[in-house]
């Protein structure tokens, strides 16, 4: 059984990298596969859907407010704004766009961010005959980072602040200050690398600030309504540990809220809900507490105590190293539900001497940081690979990967110094 249970998990994993069929299919089948050869109970599957449907249900929440805030266009508008400010000088266009991509992204849905802006800063380079591959670059890596800031920033976050019981406040605490040298490290290497020799000729800006960016915006009261339910929906997570009604019910509030005043059909609301990646969250949940039943998840707890020899120094480098591995091939949020698991079998070992809820950041550094390594490593690549080849910028897995790998590995270099610093 445990061969079988390991074979379904890899053959999963090989048809999600090699998109053979739909990642919602993939782990679907998956973990009703496990289910019907008797790995995991059907008690258990419901179980483990239940103790998810926060992370679930505060998802479809913010899908709702980010599909209605989409329909403004301020997100294009914001871009365009943003390149007439720095009067399309390249470095600072990137400067900005890569902070308002992480801005976004540390609190909006981070794949839909990257949808709407990675057109946008083509459509600004090509404007300015420049390779928009940089620019591209720059926004995937910075969705990645900003994501890492807060609680909502990105699946893996909600599934690291479910089983770590952590809450909005300490991620914005511990993360965040990490987001803002990774994004500065970022920056630096593009600069040196790519941006330093771009020139833009004086009548190609010019045309950049004749651009009327006030005609995108397509609904002002929409964005208005928007910004305020947005605004207090943010400030309900802030202060979650006061007022105690739950993150997927202040989110929730919020997304049906705005389609009420907005008047909008539920249908049409719910069905642009992004149901393929619910669904893929349910199967990969499943699959993962049947990995659990069959030992798999303790036996590699073991062997990380094994190789710490009892050092929690050790260990905690170790999930964020190993963790930001397994991202890069099984995508980060694989990853993070993976060594959840794991690391509650590592716990037991250490906390009775020392904070364990530095291995919580080191999982959240290796995954948010480690996705950006490769082009599956996380669903924004994939959706700004896809988005970028329609845009008329082709991004192939090597060329991902040359730009990204050396970013990471600085930045996952930078983690490892910060948690040392500050943790240990």
């Amino acid at each position: 059984m445990l061969y079988i249970g390991i074979l379904i998990f890899i053959a999963v994993f090989y048809c999600i990298i090699t998109e053979k069929i739909p990642n919602a299919w993939a782990t679907m089948a998956g973990g009703l596969l496990m289910t019907l050869i008797g790995i995991i109970n059907q008690e258990e599957v419901l179980e483990t859907v239940y103790n998810r449907l926060e992370i679930l249900f505060l998802l479809v929440g913010m899908m709702m407010i980010v599909l209605l805030i989409s329909e403004t266009g301020v997100f294009q508008w914001f871009a365009i704004k943003v390149a007439q400010l720095v009067r399309g000088e390249p470095f600072k266009l990137i400067i900005l766009l890569a902070c308002v991509t992480a801005l976004c992204s540390a609190f909006l849905d981070n794949v839909t961010t990257i949808l709407l802006m990675a057109p946008v800063s083509i459509l600004l380079a090509k404007q300015l005959k420049l390779d928009p591959f940089p620019f591209v670059m720059t926004e995937v890596l910075s969705s990645d980072i900003g994501g890492m800031a807060t609680l909502i920033g990105d699946p893996t976050q909600l599934i690291i602040g479910s089983e770590g019981k952590i809450s909005f406040n300490e991620f914005l605490f511990n993360t965040a200050p990490m987001t803002v040298i990774a994004l500065a490290i970022l920056l630096t290497v593009v600069y040196f690398t790519n941006i330093r020799k771009m020139q833009v000729p004086n009548a190609l800006r010019a045309q950049i600030m004749e651009l009327e960016s006030d005609r995108i915006l397509t609904n002002k009261k929409l964005l208005k309504q928007s910004i305020i339910i947005l605004t207090a929906v943010i400030i309900g997570f802030v202060l979650n540990n006061f007022v105690n009604k739950g993150l997927a019910v202040i989110s929730l509030s919020g997304g049906i809220l705005l389609a009420f005043l907005t008047e909008r059909e539920p249908k049409k609301i719910f069905a642009a809900v992004e149901w393929d990646t619910l669904f893929f969250f349910i199967g990969l949940f499943v699959m993962i507490r049947g990995i659990e039943n069959l030992g798999v998840i303790k036996f590699i707890g073991n062997k990380i105590i094994e190789m710490s020899t009892g050092n929690f120094k050790v260990a905690s480098i170790s999930i964020m190293w190993l963790s930001s591995i397994f991202t890069s091939i099984f995508g980060n949020v694989a990853n993070a539900a993976t060594f959840s698991k794991i690391i509650k079998t590592v716990i037991p070992d250490f906390q009775s001497v020392v904070d364990t809820k530095i291995f919580w950041w080191a999982l959240s550094f290796g995954s948010c940081l480690g996705g950006s390594i490769t082009m599956i490593g996380s669903a924004t690549n994939v959706v700004a690979v896809s988005a970028s080849a329609k845009a008329g910028c082709k991004i192939d897995f090597m060329k991902f990967f040359k730009f990204g790998s050396k970013i990471a590995i600085l930045n996952l270099i930078a983690a490892t110094v910060y948690m040392y610093l500050r943790y240990l």
